[in-house]
């Protein structure tokens, strides 16, 4: 699928959009498995899915966690999972020198969540011509972003999305505010909703973060009931040994019910 159609289906409306895929490339086989599940599954409900899987993983808690395979090695990997499946791929970027590479390979740049306001990196990725995905600072109100998507458009983007996924509430916690989702669709750009980052503990775990995983199906019916686009999802076949965020996950063989209730919940919405 050419970006110029995947970015008219998303901006569209008329289905719900996934993005899903483990956190951090782990393995060839890992992301071929999961990207192959969560297809079959999206292809059965109807649903738009694209595969997320990040490269590295800069701003984990301790130094000594587990990043990525790096972004040669990585990029092949989901070039792999792009062309064994004809799947859009997501995956994030951290800095400005990696947008020319990455923009190669993947059909959506992602602006993590911490780096939101770093206008090189979002200049750069305006440029490209990847879709890109701008996650909502933990620090910032959603009215906040509004800086953020002029800093896109006037580097000449108009193909973005952004993403809600929880404000700090206290130490090592976050709160979903729901009010985000039509401020944010306000802006006039499609609104996914991160459902496991905004069960995130930061921190909670010591060396790592901890997170309530089991709250993420509720959060995602809750946004898309408020009008949001897609959901974000990370997913595992065994989330207690995933390398990065498992306490998050959705497990992948409850997936299929979980997305099977969000579908509904989004047809009711869509027509409200």
């Amino acid at each position: 699928m050419e970006r110029s159609e995947l970015w008219e289906k998303i901006k569209s409306g008329d289905k719900l959009v996934v993005i899903a895929g483990p956190c951090v490339i782990e393995s060839d086989d890992l992301c071929l498995k999961i990207a192959e599940h969560c297809k079959s599954i999206c292809d059965e409900l109807d649903v738009l899915y694209l595969f997320k899987a990040s490269f590295d993983k800069a701003n984990r808690t301790s130094i000594h966690s587990f990043r990525g395979p790096g972004i040669d090695e990585g990029l092949r990997t989901l070039e792999k999972v792009k062309s064994e499946f004809d799947l859009p791929v997501v995956t994030d970027i951290h800095e400005a020198s990696q947008v020319i590479t990455a923009g190669s390979a993947v059909d959506v740049l992602q602006i993590p969540a911490f780096l939101c306001r770093q206008t090189d990196l979002l200049v750069a990725a305006a440029q490209s011509s990847s879709i890109v995905n701008i996650k909502k600072g933990q620090f910032l109100a959603p009215w906040d972003m509004k800086s953020v998507v002029q800093k896109v458009e006037e580097s000449g983007c108009h193909n973005m999305m952004l993403t809600e996924r929880g404000t700090t509430f206290g130490y090592n916690n976050l709160v979903a505010d729901m009010r985000s989702i039509p401020v944010l669709s306000g802006f006039g750009y499609p609104v996914i909703f991160d459902a496991t980052h905004s069960v995130q503990l930061p921190g909670g775990g010591g060396d790592k973060s901890a997170g309530n995983g089991e709250y993420a199906p509720v959060l995602a019916c809750s946004a898309i009931a408020a009008g949001c686009n897609g959901i974000f999802i990370e997913t595992h076949p065994d989330p207690s040994r995933a390398l990065s965020d498992g306490p998050n996950m959705i497990p992948l063989d409850q997936l299929k019910s979980q997305l099977t209730k969000m579908v509904s919940h989004f047809q009711v919405a869509k027509n409200y």
